[in-house]
């Protein structure tokens, strides 16, 4: 067994999926503890040749040295994990939980175990995933293993998209930012499709003119690798149909607004690192 991930869920399927495409390993050395028999009977369909069990000591039942495991589990479920896997001395582990601290871990697992957290987002699923990770503190002392840790967790997380290494007192931020970032994106195509349909489109209409115009901004921002600004001022023009609206945005006080809401995320994700 090259990787146990614990948790069948979408983000832990989309990462071992990522994997398969990558070839990083073949199905038969990756093991997935999913107790939920209806969705290991559907990832067994999807999936053909994956190891699965519906428990942690049933994955692990013949003993494997070194183990190593991803945590693709609910923040409160993270610590109980931790501890079902504390007997069986894994080498490291990934967790992938919102504002589960590094430490939080180490703790739960009480050997001294190499761990490292990431947080993606859920672009993920489609293979365009954004992932920040970082180091907890046994890795970083064991510093022969240092920088293998952060090559192992970013090839995983790099089989779904594009990974950053950054210090854990930035983790909350990424939390607020990419994090939670998509779900930005989806409530503003909500209120792009209902401005659309209250000027007068179908909703058919409206929804497929919403789909592809946030799908070409985002391939214009991220394959041009112009500054944003220049992107928003090359399409305005003065006294134009687009500075119209952006004087709304502005009116509205839009800058403050985005900066209130990652703020607000960011905040959740500490606070769900103290619990």
């Amino acid at each position: 067994m090259q990787l146990l991930v614990v948790g069948g869920g979408k983000m832990g399927e989309a990462l071992v999926e990522g994997l398969l495409a990558a070839e990083w390993a073949p199905p038969g050395a990756v093991m997935v503890v999913e107790p939920v028999e209806e969705r290991r009977e559907q990832l067994a369909r999807r999936h053909e040749g994956l190891g699965l069990a519906a428990t942690i000591d049933e994955a692990v039942a013949g003993g494997v040295d070194p183990l190593d495991v991803l945590v693709a589990v609910k923040p409160d479920h993270v610590i109980d994990v931790c501890t079902t896997l504390r007997p069986h001395r894994p080498r490291r582990v990934l967790s992938i939980a919102a504002g589960v601290t590094t430490a939080t871990v180490e703790d739960a697992l009480g050997e001294p175990t190499r761990v490292i957290r990431a947080m993606p987002n859920t672009p993920a699923l489609v293979g365009a995933g954004m992932a920040a990770i970082c180091v907890g503190a046994i890795a970083r002392r064991g510093d022969s293993h240092h920088g293998e840790d952060l090559d192992w967790a970013s090839a995983v997380m790099a089989s779904v998209g594009q990974v950053v290494v950054v210090a854990e007192d930035r983790m909350d931020a990424v939390t607020g930012l990419s994090g939670s970032g998509p779900a930005y994106v989806f409530a503003m195509a909500e209120a792009l499709i209902a401005a659309g349909v209250a000027a007068g489109l179908e909703p058919g209409t409206a929804d497929v003119l919403t789909r592809q115009t946030i799908l070409g901004a985002a391939r214009l921002l991220a394959e041009s690798g112009d500054d944003p600004a220049a992107l928003r001022a090359d399409v305005t023009s003065p006294g134009g149909t687009t500075a119209a609206g952006l004087e709304v945005l502005a009116w509205g006080g839009f800058d403050e607004l985005i900066a209130a809401v990652v703020a607000a995320a960011a905040a959740r994700s500490a606070a769900l690192g103290r619990a």
